[in-house]
C-alpha cells in the first residue's frame, strides 16, 4: 500500500467512527474527502461514497441496535421514504453541473450547523415523527443529488424536530441504509471503480463506524451529540472551501 493510499485509508476510518457516532453513513464526510484524490466527482466520487454509506451506516445501526436504540418501526417508515426518493436526485446529478452541487451541499451544512447551536422547540412526540416523515422525502431527494445519502441531512432535521438525540441517531442510521443503495443504481451505467482499493475503504469504514456507534451508546452523553455533529459538518465543509480556494 502506498503513502496516498494509506491516507486514504486512514482518514476515512476516522471519518467513519466520527459519522458512526452520529448515526450517519461516512458519505457526506467522504465526499469532499475522496476529492481530494479523485478527479470526478459524479463518476467516481459519488458511486464509491454512496456504496460506502450504504454499509456504513448499517454497521453503525448495529451498534445502536445492540443497546436498544433503535426504534425500529419508524426507522422503517423513514427508511422507505427515502429509498423511493433518493433515486430523483441520483438522476438529477447526472444532468446538474458539478460547480452547483457544491452549492448546494455548502449552503445545507452551513445552514444545519448553524441550526444545531440554537434552542429546539418542544413538540409532542406524534408531532415530532409526522414532520421529520414529511421532511425526509425532499432531503432524500437533495442527499441524492449531492451523492452523499440522506443521514447527514435527516439526523439534525430529527433533532430540529425534537426527537432526542440517541434515538434520532440510531434511528437515522436504519433510515439512511436503503437510500444510499437505490440512489447508487442510477450512478452503475456510468461508475469507475477501483475494486481493491473499494474493498479496503468498504472494510475501515464498517469497522470505523461500528466503532463510532458502539462510543456515542455507551459513553457520550446525549448533549454533546448535537455539537458534535454541527462542529463535525462545519469542519469538513470548511476544509471543502479552504482545498476548492487553494
Amino acid at each position: 500500500m502506498d503513502a496516498e493510499t494509506l491516507i486514504l485509508v486512514t482518514g476515512l476510518f476516522v471519518l467513519a467512527i466520527l459519522s458512526g457516532m452520529l448515526g450517519l453513513g461516512v458519505a457526506f464526510a467522504a465526499v469532499p474527502f475522496l476529492s481530494l484524490f479523485m478527479a470526478d466527482l459524479v463518476h467516481e466520487v459519488q458511486p464509491l461514497s454512496l456504496l460506502l454509506n450504504g454499509f456504513t451506516a448499517f454497521a453503525a445501526a448495529i451498534g445502536f441496535a445492540r443497546s436498544g436504540l433503535v426504534d425500529w418501526r419508524r426507522a422503517g417508515i423513514l427508511a422507505g421514504a427515502t429509498a423511493v426518493a433518493a433515486p430523483v436526485g441520483a438522476l438529477l446529478a447526472q444532468v446538474v453541473a458539478a460547480e452547483a452541487i457544491w452549492s448546494v451541499y455548502l449552503a445545507a451544512v452551513g445552514y444545519l450547523a448553524y441550526r444545531l447551536f440554537r434552542p429546539v422547540t418542544a413538540r409532542s412526540d406524534r408531532v415530532c415523527f409526522r414532520l421529520a416523515v414529511l421532511l425526509a422525502i425532499p432531503i432524500a431527494v437533495l442527499s441524492g443529488l449531492l451523492g452523499v445519502g440522506p443521514g447527514f441531512l435527516l439526523l439534525p432535521t430529527l433533532v430540529l424536530v425534537g426527537v432526542e438525540v440517541k434515538h434520532a441517531a440510531a434511528m437515522n442510521a436504519i433510515a439512511v441504509t436503503p437510500p444510499s443503495f437505490t440512489a447508487l443504481i442510477p450512478h452503475l451505467s456510468t461508475a469507475v471503480w477501483n475494486p481493491t482499493l473499494t474493498v479496503v475503504l468498504l472494510v475501515a469504514g464498517v469497522s470505523g463506524s461500528f466503532v463510532g456507534a458502539r462510543i456515542t451508546s455507551l459513553y457520550v452523553p446525549a448533549a454533546w451529540v448535537k455539537q458534535l455533529f454541527a462542529i463535525l459538518i462545519a469542519t469538513v465543509t470548511a476544509y471543502r472551501v479552504v482545498t476548492v480556494v487553494l
